[in-house]
């Protein structure tokens, strides 16, 4: 049997203050809190495990990859979002348009550590 890897089961995410990003990744954004063990917080991200960690004291944040969140209906989640304070970098905009019709739309903003998050949603073919 060929060998193939399964679904992202979690990914990591620094934060200065692990209190604050719990939050707002919960109360703001509405992600279901898994547990948090001292300076380690996890949420699930339906199905994949978000797990933030502080950063050390001092050390650049870096660069890190950006979350793009699943939504069924992208401007719905906007204007619920903007309602809970999220700060969008724009609105929500097609990105692009598959042969089929079916077209992938984005909107950005960032957590309090400035992090760079996306919604996203595939609207079909009308």
């Amino acid at each position: 049997m060929e060998f193939r890897l399964g679904g992202i089961g979690q990914v990591a995410r620094h934060v200065s203050d692990i209190g604050r990003a719990v939050d707002w990744y919960g109360g703001v954004l509405g992600l279901p809190h898994l547990y948090t063990y001292g300076d380690l917080a996890f949420f699930d991200c339906g199905g994949t495990r978000l797990f933030l960690s502080r950063r050390e004291d001092g050390a650049a944040p870096g660069e890190q990859s950006i979350i793009y969140f699943r939504v069924p209906d992208i401007h719905a989640a906007h204007e619920r979002l903007t309602a809970r304070g999220v700060t969008f970098e724009g609105a929500p905009h097609m990105i692009f348009r598959h042969a089929d019709g079916v077209e992938e739309w984005m909107a950005f903003f960032t957590d309090p550590d400035g992090g760079l998050l996306a919604v996203m949603a595939q609207t079909p073919a009308g």
